[in-house]
């Protein structure tokens, strides 16, 4: 626990959309919340202010998540003003679409180095203080297209895939560690996009309509919570029933 006897979640991405719902629904259950961001622009200090409104401290922190210097200089911070970190949100994500042949290294690198390398570089991060105090939770944001593919995104479905790998492999070597990984897989969600996948603009999934943030975030909380030490290497879906398994 921090000074203030709440736990330190750590979520990147947490500007907007899912991040930022994400970071609010975990102020609600009485986390402080360092947002791991790009850009410390008017979007990050809204998310900060929605997580004050809970009662919680907001730190925003501007690192780029394939910096694995930055990503440990935002442990620290968060370390030194609000606690060690407990909470782990991965969300941070870039999903560009292009041609496979197309595709060049640095167009390639750019996305699985975010996707992917970032929550290796957090994780990382993270662990020590975890392992210490023999409990901690780390939930990756995957998405539906790791799991069934998607044309025009092998850089951003292979990442995503990766992600899920990570999951597990991180839940087997520290399952009896008391920190438990999983994964949440969004599809479909209504969020505020340049332009929706060419691979979401079909029919909508059973149940009728896109996912809501919160609903992405209440499955994060879920996995965060004292009640589920024995989920680990799980993938939660969240996609309306768009990929039943």
């Amino acid at each position: 626990m921090s000074e203030t006897g709440a736990r330190v979640a750590l979520v990147t991405g947490a500007a907007r959309n899912i991040g930022r719902s994400i970071a609010v629904g975990l102020a609600e259950d009485g986390h402080d919340v360092l947002l791991l961001v790009r850009t410390d622009g008017a979007e990050a200090r809204r998310t900060a202010d929605l997580v004050a409104e809970h009662g919680r401290r907001a730190l925003v922190w501007t690192a780029d998540v394939r910096d694995g210097d930055a990503v440990r200089a935002a442990v620290d911070r968060a370390r030194t003003a609000l606690g060690p970190v407990s909470v782990l949100v991965n969300n941070a994500a870039v999903r560009p679409e292009g041609d496979f042949l197309a595709l060049t290294s640095q167009e390639w690198d750019e996305v699985v180095d975010t996707n992917l390398k970032g929550a290796f570089l957090c994780a990382q991060a993270v662990l020590p203080d975890m392992l210490d105090r023999g409990w901690g939770r780390i939930v990756n944001i995957a998405g539906v297209a790791a799991q069934a593919g998607a044309a025009r995104r092998a850089h951003s479905v292979a990442a995503k895939a990766g992600l899920v790998g990570l999951t597990k492999a991180l839940a087997h070597e520290y399952a009896a560690s008391g920190v438990t990984v999983n994964a949440v897989s969004p599809g479909f969600v209504d969020t505020v996009r340049e332009q929706v996948p060419a691979h979401l603009r079909k029919a909508p999934p059973p149940v009728g309509r896109p996912a809501r943030v919160e609903e992405v975030a209440a499955a994060v909380r879920y996995l965060v919570g004292d009640g589920t030490a024995s989920v680990t290497g799980h993938t939660l879906d969240v996609n309306g029933g768009s990929r039943m398994v």
